[in-house]
């Protein structure tokens, strides 16, 4: 039986009203001059770090919607916003992240973190805190630890002034940076809490793990670098960064190229934003990044599905899934790290024993198109429950 938003949301579309998408907000905060909107336009906006520097002062609260596996709307705000002058109830945001410089005087910034902590609690007891200590490329490795450890601690220290109930507060610290991976690896923690398929999400990398004999893999958004889900092993802050750099690799010189039977798709499969097709058609490439590492791109046809094409698409022809693979180890039989597009927005990026992908590659594949149902059948539900809570 439908539920009655679901009902609301379609007889909304009936009618031709105008459908609302119900956004995870997420409260970007901290002093003058901290990093909060280097951190947005670096992540979302694909600003190089270095004209970071350039950036004006944000002097007004500034709403950024972002489309992943669930919709985002994230709020950069002043360094003097109050929560008096927020203009929102503290209850309207799943996650608050304050950014702190880690050079920077630790007094006022600490009282404003802890100011909005208190408030929050009294409004939103599941709100999540995350602070960022940012700009840790600044310091030398042992005075970036210490300056850590005490910006803990007089956080904590803090609230435990402000009354004993408030020590039990969940703070989770993150050593952030826009010169390296440390910022996605730290939003994609973020991000975890707060979306409520991840479980399962989990599950289906489990399943192709197991399946592939794969040690490790990822779900990542191509457009913000952030890896929406893993497998349950560890994550191992060396494969983390190779993933990303491949998948940075990837999407720079991915629109370079587009498929002859597919028209302009590839090129804007691969492209985090939709990018016109280039006036030249090769063939899709086969070539060497370096002389240690061999990159292949290929053609992976989907099962001729109406649940395989996307909803604007299912009397189209069939969606063009790109892929790709560069053997780590090249001078002897190691591990191939692999690449195959999920969605126009995700894809699985995971290390595979080299003898697997080059002697069972139909299984590879075969599981890779199921882990790929899986994914659209999720991603689609989200979709349908964000825009009914919408309406």
């Amino acid at each position: 039986m439908m539920s009655s938003s679901s009902q609301s949301y379609v007889n909304a579309a009936k009618h031709g009203q105008n459908i609302s998408v119900q956004r995870t907000k997420i409260l970007l905060l901290g002093t003058r001059r901290s990093g909060k909107t280097s951190i947005q336009q670096v992540l979302f906006h694909h600003l190089p770090a270095k004209q970071t520097f350039y950036l004006e002062p944000t002097m007004r609260v500034a709403k950024h919607e972002f489309d992943t596996v669930i919709p985002l709307e994230i709020w950069d705000c002043p360094g003097n916003i109050t929560v008096d002058s927020l203009g929102a109830s503290l209850a309207d945001f799943a996650t608050i992240i304050f950014v702190i410089d880690i050079r920077d005087l630790y007094q006022q910034p600490v009282s404003k973190l802890v100011e909005f902590i208190v408030a929050a609690c009294q409004v939103n007891p599941d709100i999540n805190f995350e602070v960022f200590v940012h700009k840790a490329e600044k310091l030398q490795e042992d005075d970036k630890i210490e300056n850590f450890r005490q910006i803990h601690e007089r956080v904590v220290d803090r609230l435990a002034d402000e009354s004993p109930e408030y020590e039990q507060v969940p703070l989770n610290f993150h050593l952030t940076s826009v010169y390296d991976h440390s910022l996605q690896e730290a939003f994609s923690r973020v991000l975890h809490k707060l979306i409520d398929s991840l479980p399962y999400l989990e599950d289906l990398l489990n399943v192709f793990c197991l399946n592939t004999s794969s040690p490790k893999a990822f779900l990542f958004d191509t457009a913000s670098k952030l890896y929406l889900a893993t497998d349950s092993s560890p994550v191992d802050q060396a494969t983390h960064n190779l993933c990303c750099d491949y998948l940075q690799m990837l999407t720079s010189f991915g629109p370079l190229y587009k498929s002859n039977a597919e028209g302009d798709i590839r090129a804007h499969l691969f492209s985090p934003t939709p990018t016109p097709p280039p006036t030249a058609t090769p063939s899709p490439p086969s070539f060497s990044t370096s002389p240690s590492s061999t990159l292949k791109a290929c053609v992976q046809s989907p099962p001729h599905t109406p649940s395989n094409l996307p909803l604007d698409a299912r009397n189209a022809k069939p969606l063009f899934y790109p892929s790709a693979a560069t053997s780590l180890s090249p001078s002897h039989p190691g591990t191939t790290l692999s690449y195959h597009l999920v969605t126009p927005h995700l894809a699985l990026l995971a290390l595979l024993p080299t003898t697997i992908y080059d002697m069972r590659r139909g299984l590879v594949e075969w599981n890779v198109v199921w882990f790929r149902e899986g994914v659209r059948e999720i991603w689609e539900v989200e979709k349908e429950r964000s825009n009914a809570e919408g309406v």
